[in-house]
């Protein structure tokens, strides 16, 4: 019971899909003749009427679907407009599924809901109530390339064959608008299972090409070429769409054809293309697999698979634009992505790793936005900037690189905001030669040497990163190179937090730098950087250490709870210091050693454990205006040939001597204020000297100027007064100076020995303990010095008569600790 599988082509295929469910709705059929008796009519319309009663009711459904099963899809939908039971097998689900996939091949449905856009869905999540019916209804007029087929006639369907996507073409292009589909899209041809070798096709209309294919569709419809590009999209093609095909460019490399500027897929100007799903691949070793080039070339490619190829991956350049979303871009060659000459494409979600080269390339005035990439496993930088390139990168991953993670040079620039830049075999970012990006608010941690790299005169804003756990400096700059580096946080490295060497210079404000293996900061070999409102804490080293000529301004920074000094200077290294809080320091606030030397202004320097300013060997700084308070040890420390000028300072409330001159040195103190010290305001020894003007030394514990035997200062109008001269009432009460002292401080007296117990010039014996407990003995006058008795801590073998129990004593406390330099490894 077929129905007539004639219709004419212009017929929509919603008549036949759509058609209205009305059993009265049967074919319109003549009277008949009148050339039979009446009997036999009536016994005819009996017969007639229980033929119909019987189809229409009584005869079992299966039969009906099997019947329907050998019908085409516009005969299956003529007989569903028979009665309601017709329409109901009719729309049999695996009827339907049977059918679509002896047409199309594909395992799912294929929707096509607005242009330019295929979406397979699976059955269970489709809002249709039949979606294999639903999809045959939106793709009908497609016309197949399907070889073998092109001669075969199928009654009840209207569907072009051909063999050659070319005639298919051809076709789409003589009919025009009738074939064009219900979501506003051109001509819409099918390219069935094969391989497609030898054609030339150039696209220059709104036509969609598609595989068909069951299983993974565009690993079985192939287009390869050896000459030429294998598809070129030009003028014309604003809305056109290739999708789920493979598409090869196969030179062969004996030919003596040039084959450089031909591709696996190619387009060019003023087109707009959509490629999806597709599979893209090219053997030459020349150009690139994709080139999107000129003005107005602005395709959309998406999911598409752009591997393992001998050549550039991606190519677009010339002003050319286009979204490129969620694509495979890996094992190529040269850099899975270029960008050049002033082209400004979108990319987002693309995947790009495991490149012979570098992953993305933007050079001569490329730009672009790059969002959400995965960059991975490339050879050399995940990201390369050169040549006035200047593209934005957000929210990517950039890791893993077998050399750094981003690269700029050669007068590059590029914005690089919210990446996480992570696990490169050298430094995350390599700024250099005048090239000038923003690197803000990335993660770059854990490279397997530095976080970021400035040298060979780079610029750059380094704004709001999280620096942290990188094997080398968190931020180095070098060989005059002069970025900003501001409000970065700078951490945990295995290294030191910022490195500036070799005439490097930049501004470093307000960045947080705490908790790094070495050095906070660390200046050297000529180098001038401006270091302002800065946090550096917590280090296992140094916080600033200036070295090796080292130079640069360090301005109201907060320096503090370091394992060593808050800031070294040393060997001809001469910064300027001003207006900073330096305190906590395990080993002193400032330690000027070495040949260093500098300006300190304006700073305040208190609760360090050791002196708040060591001055030693040949240093030669200037101390001006600070405030050095709170010491646990003493305020400013000058020995084995310090000097320097110190002006018009505060020195306040320190454990020991305010200023402690010894071993050779001879600074000159100008204006000074030296009070309520915990022990004397200023102590000269051990042959050292000094010129003293002006100053002014008061509320003192143990006195205000004390000076060992053989010490001349030049003295000129200071003022002491008030101070406690706790040493001369205790030696007038009779007291051992161990009561006033302890083993912590070296109150400054005449110090004697005692030869009849065998003590040394380094046991030293107050005069109450030579009086009382070393009576009728032979004593010996020493010189009058720092030291604390001896007799009075228990350490000689006559038990001291002015004191209680002995106390343990070390004679390495006989003068104040010396400082710790910093051993900080240097790193070229």
């Amino acid at each position: 019971m077929a129905c007539s599988a004639s219709g004419t082509p212009s017929t929509s295929p919603t008549m036949f899909f759509n058609a209205t469910d009305n059993a009265s709705m049967v074919p319109a059929r003549k009277r008949p003749r009148r050339t039979q008796s009446v009997s036999s009519v009536e016994r005819e319309s009996q017969n007639s009427t229980f033929a119909a009663q019987y189809l229409l009711h009584d005869l079992p459904d299966e039969v009906i679907l099997l019947v329907f099963s050998y019908l085409m899809e516009k005969d299956l939908c003529r007989v569903s407009q028979v009665c309601r039971r017709f329409r109901s097998i009719a729309n049999d689900v695996e009827l339907w599924k049977k059918l679509y996939q002896s047409l199309y091949e594909y395992d799912v449905p294929l929707f096509n809901p607005e242009p330019c856009r295929f979406e397979f869905e699976n059955v269970s999540d489709c809002e249709h109530a039949n979606p294999w019916k639903e999809s045959f209804q939106q793709l009908y007029r497609g016309v197949h390339v399907r070889q073998g087929y092109q001669d075969l006639k199928f009654e009840g369907r209207k569907v072009p064959f051909f063999n050659t996507i070319q005639a298919a073409l051809d076709y789409a292009d003589e009919k025009g608008q009738s074939l064009h589909t219900e979501a506003g899209d051109g001509a819409l041809i099918f390219i069935h299972s094969g391989t497609y070798t030898g054609e030339f096709l150039v696209i220059d209309c709104d036509v969609s090409l598609i595989g068909a294919a069951p299983g993974n569709v565009a690993e079985s419809v192939i287009l390869d070429r050896e000459s030429e590009s294998t598809i070129m999209f030009v003028e014309g093609a604003k809305q056109a769409y290739l999708g789920h095909v493979t598409l090869k460019f196969s030179p062969d490399v004996g030919s003596t054809t040039p084959h450089h500027k031909h591709y696996a897929l190619e387009i060019g100007e003023n087109c707009s293309p959509t490629i999806d799903h597709c599979i893209i691949r090219s053997s030459s070793v020349v150009g690139s697999t994709v080139c999107v080039s000129g003005m107005g070339a602005n395709p959309t490619i998406r999911h598409c698979d752009i591997s393992d190829c001998e050549n550039v991956g991606l190519y677009v350049t010339d002003y050319a634009q286009g979204l490129y979303e969620d694509n495979e871009i890996s094992r190529n060659a040269l850099a899975g992505i270029w960008v050049k000459n002033c082209a400004s494409p979108i990319m987002r979600r693309n995947h790009i790793h495991h490149g012979r080269d570098v992953g993305v390339f933007t050079f001569d005035n490329g730009m672009g936005y790059f969002e959400s990439c995965d960059i991975h496993n490339n050879r050399i930088a995940g990201f390369e900037v050169k040549a006035g390139a200047n593209p934005t990168v957000v929210n990517c991953e950039i890791h893993h690189g077998q050399t750094g993670g981003i690269y700029v040079h050669e007068n590059g620039l590029g914005q690089f905001l919210d990446n996480k830049i992570h696990s490169n075999n050298f430094a995350g970012v390599w700024i250099t030669s005048n090239s000038n990006p923003t690197i803000r608010r990335n993660e770059i941690y854990d490279g397997q040497q530095g976080g970021v790299y400035i040298f060979g005169e780079g610029r750059g804003l380094i704004e709001h990163n999280d620096i942290h756990g990188n094997a080398l400096a968190g931020i180095q700059i070098r060989t005059s190179s002069d970025p900003i580096v501001r409000h970065n946080v700078i951490h945990d490295g295995q290294h030191g937090g910022i490195y500036v060497h070799e005439k490097g210079r930049g501004l470093v404000e307000e960045n947080e730098v705490h908790s790094n293996s070495l050095a906070g900061v660390w200046i050297t070999t000529g180098s001038t950087p401006i270091l302002r409102r800065n946090r550096i804490h917590s280090g296992k080293q140094v916080g600033v250490y200036f070295y090796d000529n080292g130079h640069g301004r360090l301005e109201d920074n907060e320096i503090f709870n370091h394992m060593y000094s808050g800031v070294q200077i040393r060997t001809g290294s001469n910064p300027i210091i001003r207006g900073n809080k330096i305190w906590g320091g395990q080993n002193g606030g400032v330690l000027v050693y070495n040949g260093g030397l500098g300006l300190l202004e304006q700073n305040e320097i208190f609760d360090n454990a050791m002196a708040g300013v060591w001055i030693k060997t040949e240093s030669n700084p200037t101390l001006k205006l600070n405030k050095i308070f709170d010491g646990r040890d003493g305020g400013i420390c000058v020995f084995s040939g310090g000097k320097g000028v110190l002006e018009g300072n505060d020195i306040f409330r320190n454990a020991q001597a305010g200023v402690l001159i010894s071993t050779g040195s001879h600074p000159i103190l100008r204006r000074n204020r030296i009070f309520d010290g915990q022990a004397a305001g200023v102590e000269i020894t051990n042959t050292a000297t000094a010129t003293l003007e002006y100053n002014e030394i008061f509320n003192n514990r143990f006195g205000g100027l004390c000076l060992a035997s053989g010490v001349h200062p030049l003295l000129k109008e200071n003022r002491i007064f008030s101070n406690q001269d706790a040493i001369e009432k205790a030696v007038t009460d009779g007291q051992c100076l161990y009561k006033i002292s302890s083993y912590t401080s070296f109150p400054m007296h005449d110090f004697y020995r005692c030869q009849t117990c065998n003590t040394t010039d380094r046991n030293a014996i107050c005069v109450n303990c030579i009086k009382v407990c070393h009576a009728g003995h032979t004593v010996e006058f020493i010189r009058h010095d720092r030291f604390f008795c001896d007799c009075g801590a228990g350490t000689l073998n006559n038990q001291c008569q002015l004191q209680g129990e002995p106390t343990q004593d070390t004679d390495t406390l006989y003068d104040s600790a010396a400082p710790v330099g910093s051993h900080t490894l240097m790193v070229n």
